[in-house]
């Protein structure tokens, strides 16, 4: 499940602008690339299944790279495309812990390494007065500046964590956190395919101090599925959220967010699945045989970050979700705590790098349980048993800037009860992240004439 660099873009220092002015002003062109080494030793486990944290030693190597591009069409109209590949993969195949340690990793190993575009979408801005503010350009939006109050209409291929549940201190794998249970709310089972993207509307209205959010968005086929149903009559995702921004501390930012999403989908019900393997119609609990079209799955997040200080900001989340019907498209969490910060490193003269820490503590319906320690398997976890417990995440990392777009972090992370299981772990998780990221300075060539 691939994390979108932009969903954080507050994070980089992309190239400022004036108003398009010559037809160089209106391109964007810039890249990334993200490599992520993961490894971790040998560690207890009583038993193993097929979606099994594998408790041998074991490494691997993730890489992801994307080209973003757009064009300004005319002041309040761009169209924006990205081009994007993966490679490699992650411990284990990605598998045995709900909260897995790579959020680059893309599930499904079969789907090559191939170019794909990931994004290819009209962004419209709509001026609901005359008042304007200036504005950081950046892959996703590339005005300078823009009305303070505006509707923001977006269609075409996106990722629905692109503008939901951000949070700037803990939603970017590229220079934050990698554990999926800290980059996103875990229990917000999110519209998209096995990459992580989708096709839909958004619509976000922004006033002085708020913002409100809506999308309709495609749900994949089959849960992790790769192809989507575009059918939005029987499946669909909608996304409400609403964001404050109160300034409860004097000059220093606070942001407030209250989310709330219903998926329809081809979902199994793990309730279903159980009384069949008990009824004896299954020799293990299959929730894949117990689907049915149009079912719902809804759930709700709270999303809070605090600026302390110039240097200091905290961040935390809570998620849950009804856990009656299948784990689809994010992550198989029900329920989720999480609390953080980030330090900049200027008191150690390194005004650019960044210490983070965080905890997250994820958990499951008690249908979902059940079916677990049946034998049942989801699409990341199952360990042919379960003797349930929450699992639990402690991270940390160190991001080190070296030179313009250049970045090299250390990472650590403490996984206690992989897959829920009492019986497994913990497990310590390194890693070793290289980062880079650049623009082609188009305005400035512009000006040159």
């Amino acid at each position: 499940m691939l994390l979108p660099w932009p969903a954080c873009a507050q994070e980089t220092v992309p190239l400022q602008a004036t108003d398009p002015e010559t037809l160089w002003d209106r391109l964007w062109v810039s890249g990334q690339v993200n490599v992520i080494r993961q490894q971790h030793g040998a560690f207890p486990a009583k038993y193993s299944g097929d979606n099994s944290l594998q408790p041998e030693k074991e490494q691997a190597t993730s890489r992801v790279m994307t080209l973003y591009t757009g064009f300004q069409i005319s002041k309040h109209l761009e169209i924006l495309a990205d081009f994007e590949t993966a490679g490699g993969g992650g411990i284990s195949n990605a598998l045995g812990a709900a909260g897995f340690t790579n959020v680059d990793v893309v599930r499904n190993p079969t789907l090559g390494t191939a170019p794909y575009v990931s994004r290819i979408m009209l962004h419209y801005t709509v001026p609901l007065g005359r008042e304007t503010t200036e504005s950081t350009r950046s892959p996703m939006a590339l005005a300078s500046t823009v009305p303070v109050r505006r509707l923001e209409l977006r269609y075409g291929k996106i990722s629905t964590v692109d503008f939901f549940d951000l949070n700037s201190v803990g939603s970017d794998s590229h220079l934050q956190f990698m554990n999926w249970g800290l980059v996103n709310n875990g229990a917000f089972d999110y519209a998209a395919d096995t990459r992580g993207y989708t096709y839909g509307l958004v619509a976000e209205l922004y006033d002085k101090n708020w913002t409100a959010r809506y999308a309709n968005l495609l749900m994949p086929t089959v849960a992790n599925g790769i192809q989507l149903d575009w059918n939005i009559a029987r499946a669909r995702a909608d996304n409400f959220e609403f964001e404050y921004r109160p300034g409860l501390l004097p000059k220093r930012a606070t942001v407030l967010r209250a989310l709330y999403f219903i998926n329809h989908a081809n979902m199994g019900r793990y309730r279903d699945a159980v009384n069949g393997y008990l009824a004896g119609k299954d020799l293990v609990p299959d929730i894949t045989a117990y689907r049915k079209q149009g079912r719902v799955k809804y759930g709700f997040g709270l999303n809070v970050e605090q600026e302390m200080t110039p240097l200091l900001r905290v961040f935390g989340r809570l998620g849950w979700n009804d856990g009656v019907n299948e784990s689809y498209a994010y992550t198989e969490i029900d329920r989720t705590g999480q609390i953080g910060a980030d330090l900049r490193g200027k008191p150690w003269r390194r005004s650019e790098d960044k210490l983070g820490a965080a905890f997250v503590t994820n958990g499951i319906s008690g249908d979902h349980r059940r079916y677990l320690s049946l034998g049942g398997v989801g699409f990341i976890i199952g360990d042919g048993g379960l003797r349930y417990g929450l699992e639990q995440v402690f991270e940390t990392y160190y991001t080190a800037h070296l030179w313009r777009g250049i970045s090299i972090a250390g990472d650590y992370q403490h996984v206690s009860n992989p897959g829920y299981n009492r019986d497994r772990g913990p497990v310590s998780v390194w890693s070793l992240r290289l980062h880079l990221e650049d623009a082609v300075p188009f305005e400035r060539l512009g000006r040159r004439k």
